[in-house]
C-alpha cells in the first residue's frame, strides 16, 4: 500500500471525474466523498469503485450532468427524483436541500429514487453532524442477499446509518449492512483471489462458502438470521417502496448490468438538534453517555472499550498525518483511467511511505 495526501487524491479523482462529464463542482463533490471513505479506513466504498462509475458514466448508463428533481413536497418532507445522476452528487444535494427545513420544522424526510450506489451511509450523516443535526439514513441496494429460509438474491446489503455529534472530537458514527458482512469486502477478496470466511455468503447452489468468487455469484448471509432479513425488509420499504425506485432483483448489478441503469432508492431523515434541546447541552448528554461507556467493567485482554466511529476517526486522523493508503489494484486502476482519459497522472508518494 502506498500513500498520497489527501487533497492529491482528491484533485486526480475530480480530474477524472470531470473527464467523464461531470460538472467541475460535481466533479469535486463525487472526489470528495470517494476519499473521505479511503481516508477513514473504509477502502472498499472509496476510489476501488471509482473505475466502475467511470465506466457506467462513460457507456451512458450514468448521466453525469443530471439535476436533481423535486417531485413532490410538503412542508417538512420531499420526494425526489436523482434523475440518473451520480449516487454521490445527488445525495449531498438532497441533504443540502433538507438542512434548511430541518432548520424551520425540526425534521426534514426525502425519499430520492433514480439514483445509484452512492458509496459509505455515514459520509452523508457525517456531514449532518457536523451541521448540529442527525441523519438517519438507509439505501437499497443491487441483490445480492436472500431471506432467510431462501438463497435467490432478493435484497441489497442495504445498510443502515445515523451519526451524532460528541464534544470528544470524534462523531458517534453507525453505518452497519444488514447482511453478515458489506458485500464490497467479499469484492475486494475476488480482486485478490483470497478467500472468505465461513458464514459470509452461500454458492449459487445455496451451499456455504469460502470462495469469493463463488460467492459473488450466490449470496451474501443476512446478519443475526431472521433479524437482519426483518432490517433488510425494512430498508427495503423505505428505500425502494416508498420512494418509487426499483425493488428487490428490478434493481440493476453495478458491476453485471452494464446495460441498463440501477434505480437505487435512499430515505434521509434529518432532525436538527436544536429543536430538541439546545447543542451544547446535547453535547455535554453525548460525552458523559460516551465516558459512561468507557468506565464499564473490560473484558480480559481488552485496553479500552471504543464507541462507533472513533476508531474510524483514529484512522482519519493518522491518514491525515502519513497520508492515505492506496492498494497496488487500485492505484493501477487510476494509472490506467488517467492514460484513457488524457488526463496527467499527479500522484506523490508521502514521503515515499509504503505500508505492507
Amino acid at each position: 500500500m502506498t500513500r498520497f495526501a489527501r487533497a492529491q487524491l482528491e484533485e486526480l479523482t475530480a480530474r477524472l471525474a470531470e473527464a467523464s462529464g461531470l460538472p467541475t463542482d460535481d466533479a469535486r463533490l463525487f472526489a470528495q466523498a470517494l476519499v473521505d471513505a479511503d481516508l477513514r479506513g473504509v477502502s472498499t466504498h472509496g476510489l476501488s469503485r471509482l473505475s466502475i462509475y467511470l465506466r457506467r458514466i462513460q457507456s451512458g448508463l450514468i448521466d453525469p450532468k443530471a439535476e436533481l428533481h423535486v417531485e413532490r413536497r410538503r412542508a417538512a418532507t420531499l420526494v425526489l427524483d436523482a434523475s440518473n445522476g451520480v449516487g454521490h452528487v445527488q445525495a449531498v444535494k438532497a441533504l443540502d436541500m433538507l438542512i434548511p427545513i430541518a432548520e424551520q420544522s425540526g425534521v426534514a424526510c426525502a425519499t430520492i429514487r433514480n439514483s445509484q450506489h452512492f458509496g459509505a451511509l455515514s459520509y452523508y450523516c457525517n456531514r449532518a453532524a457536523a451541521r448540529g443535526c442527525i441523519l438517519l439514513a438507509t439505501t437499497n441496494c443491487e441483490p445480492a442477499m436472500s431471506p432467510t429460509g431462501g438463497y435467490d438474491a432478493f435484497f441489497g446489503t442495504n445498510p443502515i446509518a445515523a451519526s451524532f455529534p460528541t464534544g470528544k472530537g470524534f462523531t458517534i458514527k453507525i453505518d452497519l449492512s444488514t447482511s453478515a458482512v458489506a458485500r464490497g469486502n467479499i469484492i475486494a477478496a475476488a480482486k485478490k483471489n483470497a478467500p472468505i470466511p465461513l458464514g459470509w455468503a452461500l454458492d449459487p447452489n445455496g451451499e456455504p462458502t469460502t470462495d469469493a468468487q463463488q460467492a459473488l455469484l450466490g449470496t451474501v448471509l443476512t446478519m443475526a438470521g431472521h433479524k437482519g432479513y426483518a432490517l433488510a425488509l425494512m430498508v427495503e420499504m423505505l428505500s425502494s417502496v416508498l420512494s418509487g425506485a426499483s425493488i428487490g432483483p428490478e434493481i440493476g448489478s453495478m458491476y453485471k448490468d452494464l446495460d441498463r441503469k440501477q434505480n437505487v432508492g435512499h430515505f434521509f431523515c434529518l432532525l436538527h438538534i436544536d429543536a430538541f434541546m439546545d447543542l451544547a447541552e446535547f453535547l455535554n448528554r453525548t460525552d458523559a453517555t460516551v465516558d459512561a461507556l468507557k468506565a464499564g467493567r473490560k473484558m480480559p485482554g481488552v485496553s479500552e472499550i471504543l464507541v462507533p466511529g472513533e476508531r474510524s476517526a483514529r484512522i482519519a486522523a493518522e491518514n491525515e498525518k502519513r497520508g492515505i493508503p492506496i492498494s497496488p489494484e487500485t492505484l493501477k486502476e487510476l494509472q490506467d483511467w488517467c492514460t484513457r482519459s488524457n488526463v496527467e497522472f499527479s500522484l506523490e508518494p508521502v514521503a515515499s511511505e509504503v505500508t505492507a
